[in-house]
């Protein structure tokens, strides 16, 4: 008989690393039905009779999220045959709270306390069997991230599943609280299930209004809501979350047993000192952002990535495939289109892989760490004076891999502007894309010096905070941010396994891309670049005649466009256009225009080349252009998809691409009048965009009758964020 076991808990609380470990490579990923939340699920690994689905991270089951929608409705509906719920063993008071409403559901429950290696080692003792209890329900020691305890807590389980044993709720509210919730469920008589029917009496009284849509008729509960309100001279969801939390409190006195002593403070809290300290917060994450930035470009990566393009394919690979072709009679095109067009342009971009490798390799090591959500909890009180929540901060810290899942990440944002203003600006951050055009750009015109890759970093923070403050002063945007409400997880020492598994999924996607997206886009390049008309017959072009091919055509209409930011010549005119369709096909083009080409060689002989078609200024022009412009058509469609409108879509995408040019216009003439005292239109036309820059940047806000933020998360409410 299939069994369904459902995943539920807060974020952060381990269970990713959980379904993981449940189920291995036999996962499904999608979208929930009718909404843009994702979706997993797998089969428990030795057993497919056993499918397990993982719910989207919540703090409760109250309809304020997607997520939490989405979560609600599976429970409720699909009816899983056991809730495996997670919670965190070293911040076991929050995570109880959804526990408390998952219990009243009449589904069988499991409760995992999780991290209980870290629970361990702060001296700390949870008493299970008295948690087990007080909850009325099974309860099992695990440690997701070491694996232990995992197989025994899934056979008790799949043991309750089979067994169809539904909870036997223990916690008690006041007896008035409890009077009116008796009142409310009776009224339901057959619409709700028996199991069931407590869950919806609360909801009822919280004033729910989506859970009236479950019911055929939702009975009027005024009566028994006034009284509760008037007992106790408050609103009736905070009553109820207070209730929850007296439970909570009384049962971790029972239940935990603290280490006492002069030392109260944790490894976490002391480290926790420095870097969320007030004035060192953001010198630490500039400190470690730079030395991120600097191995992964320039010393171990730039090392691995010369000996990927100089070595392996300018001496082993191109040579060789080129030698084979050739002693195997092929046409001199069919030779150039493999040797020039597909390992040439596709080499480029593999070439840049080991850098970032490198670079995942840290940033999968800073977030399982759980260092990267004290940069979320640094940025927030730095957004916040700009218009801007925490909650902005996450999409970007997820699109420094790719812009794609960071886009789809805004979905937790449940004030729509913020959301808006937020899909608009996270693809600044660099992604792994834009990676291989950093690292050309440093090794081209600067000497792999690590500010360049730094600043680009920077950069992209600088212009998400810019248009933070010039959008909230729009009638469009202004309003409070959202409030922002996340663990803090422990810091731990992260396994080998988890670290190289994020960073190979990461990398894999990307050479994933290389081999299709990349590949197509280089065999068209190079089919327009080697051909074109010469004195009226369509032919395949010699080196020296580049100049008259299809895209040197193409791209001479285009390259005026681009001579006020310094990069006027079609060649970069046409790199920066291919880069739409994904950035790496930037360093793809330029392997294609500037190697074999031109030189006949790949690695160093492109970098000289293209080193001698532009100045410093120009190129640091070009990459600004290229890290603030629209995105490629991937990230573009999930802008599409997640604004899910055409006007919001185009408005997003031409706000991205003016930015992009008027700072990359502003940093060439200014470059190039520190340079070489070059003064003129161009000049002016920076002044005045800095000043335009300026004015946007220091007019008031703008009153908007519709500002004001959504209604925060409760369990949030009850336990702020450490400081």
């Amino acid at each position: 008989m299939a069994i369904k076991i459902a995943l539920a808990g807060n974020p952060n609380c381990g269970k990713t690393t959980l379904f993981n470990a449940l189920t291995g490579s036999s996962q499904f990923t999608g979208n929930w039905p009718g909404v843009t939340v994702e979706k997993k699920e797998g089969n428990l690994k030795g057993d497919k009779d056993v499918t397990v689905m993982d719910l989207p991270g919540i703090y409760s089951l109250s309809p304020y999220t997607p997520e939490e929608v989405v979560a609600r409705n599976y429970l409720i509906h699909e009816q899983p045959d056991v809730i495996f719920n997670i919670v965190d063993g070293t911040n076991l008071e929050r995570n109880l709270y959804l526990s408390t409403q998952l219990a009243e559901l009449g589904i069988p429950m499991l409760i995992a306390v999780n991290m209980m290696d870290m629970v361990e080692k702060t001296g700390d003792q949870i008493r299970t069997d008295k948690l087990s209890q007080r909850f009325g329900c099974e309860v099992a020691e695990i440690s997701a991230l070491k694996g232990t305890g995992i197989q025994k807590a899934v056979q008790k389980a799949v043991s309750l599943a089979q067994k169809h044993t539904t909870i036997s709720l223990t916690h008690p509210f006041s007896p008035r609280v409890e009077q009116a919730i008796e009142e409310t469920a009776d009224l339901l008589k057959e619409d709700v299930r028996n199991g069931q029917k407590r869950f919806f009496a609360i909801k009822l009284l919280e004033r729910d209004e989506k859970i009236g849509t479950l019911l055929h008729r939702a009975p009027d509960v005024s009566g028994q809501i006034r009284q509760l309100e008037e007992a106790f001279d408050d609103d009736v969801e905070s009553i109820i979350t207070n209730e929850r939390y007296a439970f909570i409190s009384s049962m971790i006195d029972e239940c935990c047993i603290r280490k006492r002593g002069k030392e109260t403070q944790t490894v976490s809290d002391r480290i926790d000192r420095i870097v969320t300290n007030r004035w060192l917060a953001l010198p630490v994450f500039a400190a470690v952002m730079f030395l991120v930035y600097y191995v992964s470009v320039s010393t171990i990566g730039d090392i691995l990535t010369g000996w990927t393009n100089d070595t392996l394919f300018g001496e082993w690979i191109i040579p060789g495939v080129t030698g084979v072709l050739q002693a195997a009679g092929c046409a001199a095109w069919l030779t150039s289109l493999i040797a020039d067009g597909i390992v040439g342009g596709v080499g480029a971009v593999l070439g840049f892989v080991p850098q970032m490798l490198v670079l995942f390799l840290f940033l999968a090591f800073l977030e399982a760490c759980g260092y990267m959500a004290r940069v979320a909890f640094i940025m927030d009180r730095i957004f916040r004076k700009f218009g801007l929540s925490g909650k902005s901060f996450i999409p970007m810290l997820i699109g420094s891999g790719c812009g794609v899942p960071g886009i789809m990440a805004s979905r937790t944002i449940e004030n729509q502007r913020d959301r808006r203003m937020t899909i608009m600006t996270t693809t600044f951050v660099p992604c792994g894309a834009k990676l291989p055009i950093i690292g050309l750009i440093a090794g081209a015109f600067f000497s792999n010096a690590g500010w360049v890759s730094w600043s680009a970093y920077f950069i992209g923070i600088a212009a998400i905070i810019c248009s933070g403050v010039i959008l909230k002063k729009t009638r469009l945007f202004a309003g409070d941010p959202s409030p922002f409400v996340m663990e803090l997880p422990a810091y731990h020492l992260p396994t080998a396994g988890s670290v190289f598994r994020s960073m190979w999924e990461r990398g894999f996607s990307f050479i994933k891309k290389a081999g299709t997206i990349i590949l197509l886009s280089t065999i068209v390049l190079w089919f327009l670049q080697g051909f074109g008309w010469v004195d009226g017959r369509f032919t395949m072009l010699e080196p020296e005649q580049l100049h008259q091919s299809m895209l040197a055509v193409a791209g001479n209409v285009l390259a005026p466009v681009f001579a006020p930011l310094g990069w006027g010549d079609w060649k970069m005119a046409v790199a920066a256009v291919t880069g739409l369709i994904a950035k790496e096909n930037v360093v793809a083009t330029f392997g294609i225009l500037f190697g074999f080409a031109e030189t006949g060689e790949l690695g160093e002989e492109i970098w000289s080349a293209l080193a001698a078609s532009m100045s410093g200024a120009a190129a640091y022009s070009f990459l600004v252009f290229n890290l603030l412009c629209a995105p490629c058509f991937a990230a573009m469609g999930a802008i599409k998809r997640e604004m899910n409108s055409a006007k919001w879509f185009w408005f997003a995408i031409g706000y991205q691409s003016i930015l992009a040019y008027a700072v990359s216009l502003c940093i060439y003439q200014f470059g190039a009048f520190a340079a070489t005292g070059q003064f003129g239109v161009g000049t002016i036309a920076a002044v005045l965009i800095v000043a335009a820059f300026v004015y946007l940047l220091c007019r008031p806000y703008k009153e908007n009758s519709m500002a004001g933020t959504s209604r925060g998360q409760v369990a949030g409410a009850q336990s702020p964020m450490r400081e």
